[in-house]
C-alpha cells in the first residue's frame, strides 16, 4: 500500500511571510510586522480580549486567517510571490479588510429557509458576524488551514437558501388572496403550498391557506380531475424567470414524492390529507378551525 500524500496548505499569509527572507525590498518585513501588530490589536479589542494572553493569541490567529482569506479572494490561484507583492504594495490592512468584507457579506445571507424576526435584529446580526469570523478565519500560522474553502462552500449553500427565500417572498407578495406580511417565514412551506394548490389550475398563487380553503381545493380536484402538469405550467408562467430554477426543482421533487398529491384523487380522508399538508406547509397554514 502506498503512503498517503499529505499536501501542506498553510495560511497564505504564512506562506508569503516565509518568502521575506529572500526579499530585497527595504523595510518590507518591518512594515508588514507593524501592520500585522496593529490589526491584531484591533481584532483583540473588538473580537477577543486584549487583556489576556489567550485573547491576544486568538486575535493573532484571526488576523492570520482574515489576511489569508483576503489574499485568497484577491489572488485566487496566483503564486505566494504574488501574495507577498500584494502585501508589500497594498498593505496587510487592505487584505484583511477584503477578507472581513467577505465574512460580513456571508453573514448577511440567510443560513436556512426558516426566517424569523430575530434575523433582522442588530444584536443577533452582530453575534452571527462574530461567530462566522471566528469559525472561518481562526488559523494557526503553522498548521494547515482551509478557511477559504469553507467560506466558498458556505457561500454556495447560503446563496441556494437565499434563492429559496426570495422565491417564497415573491409568492407571499403575490398571494391571490392578498399579500402575506408575517415577520416569520417558512420558505419551503410557502413553496409547498404554491405547488400543491397550483394543480387545481387557473394560475392562482397560494402562499397561505387554512383548512376550509384546503377542503374546497380537495373537492374541486376530485370533481374536476385537472391536469397537474398544466397547473404547474401556469404557476411557472406567473413567476418571474429568476425564480424558475428553484420552482422547477421543487415541482420535480413534489411530482414524485408529495403524499398530498399522491392521495388527493383517491378516497383518503380529509383529516388525513390535511395532516399530510401540515408536514409540508408547517407554520404557513392558518388554523381557521379544527
Amino acid at each position: 500500500m502506498l503512503p498517503a500524500i499529505v499536501v501542506e496548505t498553510l495560511p497564505r499569509l504564512t506562506r508569503a511571510i516565509k518568502l521575506l527572507a529572500t526579499d530585497s525590498r527595504p523595510d518590507a518585513a518591518v512594515n508588514l510586522a507593524d501592520e500585522l501588530t496593529g490589526i491584531t490589536a484591533m481584532v483583540a479589542e473588538k473580537f477577543t480580549n486584549d487583556r489576556t494572553a489567550d485573547g491576544i493569541q486568538k486575535a493573532l490567529q484571526l488576523t492570520v486567517g482574515g489576511v489569508s482569506l483576503g489574499l485568497e479572494s484577491v489572488l485566487l490561484a496566483e503564486s505566494d510571490e504574488a501574495a507577498l507583492d500584494f502585501l508589500v504594495e497594498h498593505g496587510a490592512e487592505h487584505a484583511f479588510q477584503a477578507g472581513f468584507r467577505l465574512i460580513r457579506e456571508l453573514a448577511a445571507l440567510p443560513e436556512d429557509a426558516l426566517v424569523g424576526e430575530y434575523d433582522q435584529d442588530p444584536v443577533y446580526a452582530q453575534r452571527r458576524l462574530r461567530e462566522l469570523f471566528i469559525d472561518i478565519c481562526q488559523a494557526d500560522p503553522n498548521q494547515n488551514w482551509s478557511g477559504y474553502e469553507r467560506y466558498a462552500q458556505q457561500l454556495k449553500q447560503r446563496k441556494e437558501v437565499q434563492a429559496i427565500v426570495r422565491l417564497a417572498s415573491w409568492l407571499r407578495r403575490h398571494n391571490s388572496e392578498g399579500p402575506v406580511s408575517d415577520a416569520d417565514l417558512n420558505a419551503e412551506g410557502v413553496i409547498a403550498l404554491a405547488i400543491i394548490f397550483a394543480v387545481e389550475g387557473g394560475g392562482r398563487v397560494v402562499a397561505r391557506t387554512g383548512q376550509k380553503e384546503f377542503e374546497r381545493f380537495v373537492k374541486s380536484v376530485r370533481k374536476n380531475k385537472p391536469d397537474f402538469e398544466e397547473g404547474w405550467a401556469a404557476l411557472v408562467a406567473a413567476v418571474p424567470a429568476q425564480h424558475h430554477p428553484v420552482l422547477l426543482d421543487r415541482i420535480d421533487s413534489y411530482r414524485n414524492t408529495c403524499t398530498v398529491l399522491q392521495h388527493i384523487r383517491g378516497r383518503t380522508a380529509m383529516k388525513t390529507l390535511f395532516s399530510e399538508l401540515e408536514n409540508y406547509a408547517g407554520s404557513e397554514l392558518d388554523a381557521d378551525y379544527a
